[in-house]
């Protein structure tokens, strides 16, 4: 499973996620940082990423249009780097079967959901 992060998380995932996701990039590598959700939505899109961010604008761009990309939607507030990775890990089972399931667009992780 490929993660894409959106500018709004930390280039520190990729490294830290890596075992898990060794894939990954955030959009400040490619040199994206300033570039418009369309542009990140079809970079995700033609390259078999899953999009990861915490904007409602993914999610919202995943109901209407679906998938691919398939959206990864942060549900988590503003919150420390470790605590998103933690979230991630907690989650990583299902977000290996989100990425199997056909009819899937998007799935929302939140703290709330760990209980």
């Amino acid at each position: 499973m490929k993660l894409l992060f959106d500018p709004n998380l930390s280039a520190c995932l990729v490294v830290r996620l890596g075992d898990l996701f060794p894939q990954s990039i955030h959009v400040k590598i490619l040199g994206m940082t300033q570039s418009d959700d369309s542009s990140i939505w079809n970079y995700a899109r033609d390259r078999g990423f899953t999009l990861v961010s915490k904007d409602s604008d993914f999610q919202q761009r995943s109901l209407v249009l679906g998938a691919p990309p398939k959206v990864v939607w942060l549900r988590i507030g503003n919150c420390r780097t470790s605590q998103i990775e933690d979230l991630i890990r907690i989650h990583a089972v299902e977000l290996h079967t989100f990425e199997r399931e056909a009819s899937s667009s998007l799935l929302i992780l939140s703290p709330a959901a760990n209980t």
